[in-house]
This record gives C-alpha cells, sequence and structure tokens, in this order.
C-alpha cells in the first residue's frame, strides 16, 4: 500500500470522503467480478481437473484478500487514527503475505503454460493436480516467511506495552526498525528480478518454440499473449514498491497536485492490477466465459459444452 498517500497529506472532509468512496467503489465492483468468477469454478467441478484454472483460482483469491486488506487499511486511516498495534500486526503480516503471494504466483502460472506449449508430452506428468498443490502450499510458506521473520523480530526487540498501545495502522509506523526496512527491500527485490527472470524466459521460449512447431500455433500464440499479459500484472507489482519515489518525483515537479498524485499513484499500483486477473482468463478464456454465463442462467439445467482451446 501508498503510506506517503496515507500519511503525508490532510484532507478536506469532503475530499477524504470522495476518496474513500472511491476505493471502496472499486473494491466492490472488482471484488464481486471476482466472486462470480470462483462462484463459476466451484459450481463446475471440470476446472478443478485442470491445473492453469486451479492455478488463476489462486490467483483470483489471493487478490480478493489483498484488495479487501488494501481497502481495509485506506479507510481505517482516516476513520480510526488510533488502532489496537496487536491487531494491525495481525491484518500487517496477512496483508504482506497475500501480496507477496501475487508476483509468485504469476510465475507459478506462466511456468504451466510454458510446460503445455514447449513440452506437452510431459504436461499431464509435471503438472498433475497433487504437483500444482505443492506448488500453492510453497507460493504461501515463501510470501509468509518474511512478515513471520519480521513479526518475531518486532515481539523480541518491544516491549508488552507496545502491542497494547494505539497507532495508525501502516507497516512503517508498527514495524520501526532499520531491520525492517533493509530486509523488506532486499526480499522485494530479489524475488521480483526472479520472477521477471522467469517471466522473459517462458515467454520468449514459448515464442521460439511457436516459430518452430507447425502444430497447434493459436495454443502458443494464446499461451504468449497470456504470459504478456503477466508481465503487465507483473510490472503494475514492481510500481507498488516504488511508489515513494514515484510520489517523490512526481510531486517535485507538481508540488500543488500533491494530493492528487498520491492517490491516484495509490488507484493505479494498489487498486486497479486486481481488475487485471478476471480479464486473463474470465473474459479472454472461452471455455470459462461459456461456464460464466451458464452459472449465470438461473434454474438451467443445460449442459454446458466446452469450446475448442
Amino acid at each position: 500500500m501508498n503510506s506517503s498517500e496515507l500519511n503525508k497529506r490532510k484532507d478536506f472532509f469532503g475530499e477524504a470522503v470522495f476518496k474513500n468512496f472511491i476505493v471502496v467503489l472499486f473494491g466492490i465492483i472488482i471484488n464481486c467480478i471476482n466472486s462470480l468468477l470462483v462462484y463459476t469454478f466451484f459450481k463446475n467441478p471440470v476446472f478443478a481437473q485442470e491445473p492453469r484454472y486451479i492455478l488463476y483460482m489462486q490467483l483470483i483469491i489471493n487478490d480478493m484478500v489483498t484488495l479487501s486488506f488494501t481497502v481495509t487499511l485506506f479507510v481505517l486511516s482516516y476513520t480510526l487514527p488510533g488502532f489496537n498495534v496487536a491487531v494491525c500486526c495481525i491484518i500487517i503480516l496477512i496483508g504482506s503475505i497475500v501480496y507477496r503471494n501475487t508476483p509468485l504466483n504469476l510465475a507459478g502460472m506462466a511456468i504451466e503454460r510454458f510446460v503445455a506449449v514447449c513440452y506437452p508430452l510431459h504436461h499431464s506428468r509435471i503438472c498433475t493436480i497433487q504437483n500444482i498443490k505443492i506448488l500453492i502450499c510453497i507460493i504461501w510458506l515463501v510470501g509468509a516467511l518474511p512478515g513471520v521473520v519480521d513479526l518475531l523480530v518486532l515481539l523480541i526487540t518491544r516491549p508488552l506495552s507496545f502491542f497494547t498501545s494505539s497507532r495508525v495502522c501502516l507497516p512503517h509506523n508498527v514495524f520501526d526498525f532499520e531491520y525492517y526496512v533493509i530486509s523488506k527491500t532486499v526480499f522485494n527485490a530479489g524475488y521480483m528480478c526472479l520472477v521477471w527472470v522467469l517471466l522473459f524466459y517462458t515467454y520468449f521460449k514459448v515464442l521460439f518454440s511457436a516459430k518452430a512447431a507447425a502444430s497447434e500455433p493459436a495454443q502458443a500464440q494464446k499461451a504468449r499473449k497470456t504470459i504478456l499479459l503477466h508481465g503487465v500484472q507483473l510490472l503494475l507489482c514492481t510500481l507498488s514498491l516504488f511508489t515513494t519515489f514515484l510520489d517523490g518525483a512526481l510531486t517535485t515537479l507538481f508540488p500543488f497536485y500533491q494530493s492528487v498524485i498520491f492517490f491516484c499513484n495509490f488507484i493505479f499500483t494498489s487498486i486497479l492490477p486486481r481488475l487485471l486477473s478476471p480479464l486473463i482468463y474470465g473474459m479472454r478464456d472461452q471455455k470459462f466465459k461459456k461456464y460464466m454465463k451458464s452459472s449465470l442462467m438461473c434454474g438451467s439445467d443445460k449442459r454446458v459444452i466446452d469450446p475448442s482451446d
């Protein structure tokens, strides 16, 4: 979350109400769209047998939790400037875990598409349901590790009275020690670089495989576009790590629009990226779209015929 948006300005009442309204409205709309996708997935067991849809649903649910916590923290920064530190630690811990899960999940989805296109004969053996579940567990473990370590350091270095006090519920207000800044920078830089390398590698391997292969060029082209969209998502995730620098650079150029710049950066890097996930499969994938339309038909018992991928 863009902490500078929440901490460096004092808005007029009308401006504060408008910003909270926009953030909550975006959050409700995006989560409603995502809820429809989750409903479609669980209503139709056919998706639970395909690894790419399992990974996609993991991304959707993760995005819903991330967005919910982002919106909650934004609203709390206005309505409850003094928030219990112990409860805030739990909120920040969960928020940081699901935030870190997103790039890792994008990498996993790109690898699955890479195997499907470049090694189609081995796809069913490598990308089994069991292996996908193990991959999801690894994603959650890697995403949770830095947050758990930060919380343990906080528990060791702070007295009990600190956790019963009240503060603005933002990471830099609670984890106010140098280790947190260093560890967050090192870990985020390291795993973002790793994910970018994986995305570039899978994209170009799929690209070259599509040119070399005479069969299923449409599947390769679709996989390449999907990975490219994952790259756009990852770019927005990466930008969210540099909101402080973006805020500083833009406010230097436009000092009279500081509040607007902070808010727009927050919307662009923390809210709107969650809208890309339903667009990638929910709107582009013909099979998922077919079942989604069927799920919306109340009382319909019509059998859905799988469109060709």
